[in-house]
């Protein structure tokens, strides 16, 4: 399947919008140096999300049952695991309910966005 990436960036655009403030509450006391959580919260976003649109889709069927559960799985394991090995306070436990709770949000506003929203993303979620 071809994703033009006139279609991925809004998306990843909207992920950030929604995972970024959320990730910044959750580890903004143990990483107070805003700087580097922004940093953090991007590039872990760019490789999970990257995968998701344009890796995920060459082997599953996206939007099918397999597809969501793999690239939701995906995402959110590579971004606790990053979490966790960046922040040096941060326990396992709340590196995986920080990208379950991020990952969930971006993931139901996404749905959300393209029924109510479709011009916005182009009438393509995945």
């Amino acid at each position: 399947m071809f994703i033009p990436v006139s279609d991925w960036f809004p998306a990843f655009l909207l992920t950030l919008a929604i995972e970024a403030p959320l990730v910044v509450l959750s580890l903004r006391g143990l990483e107070p140096h805003l700087g580097r959580l922004a940093v953090l919260i991007v590039t872990v976003n760019l490789a999970t999300h990257l995968a998701v649109w344009y890796v995920f889709t060459q082997a599953m069927m996206p939007g099918s049952v397999e597809y969501v559960v793999a690239a939701e799985g995906w995402a959110i394991g590579a971004e606790a695991l990053f979490y966790r090995a960046a922040i040096d306070r941060l326990s396992t436990r709340q590196a995986i309910g920080i990208a379950i709770a991020a990952n969930t949000a971006s993931f139901v506003i996404g749905r959300a966005v393209v029924v109510l929203l479709p011009d916005l993303l182009g009438g393509r979620a995945i």
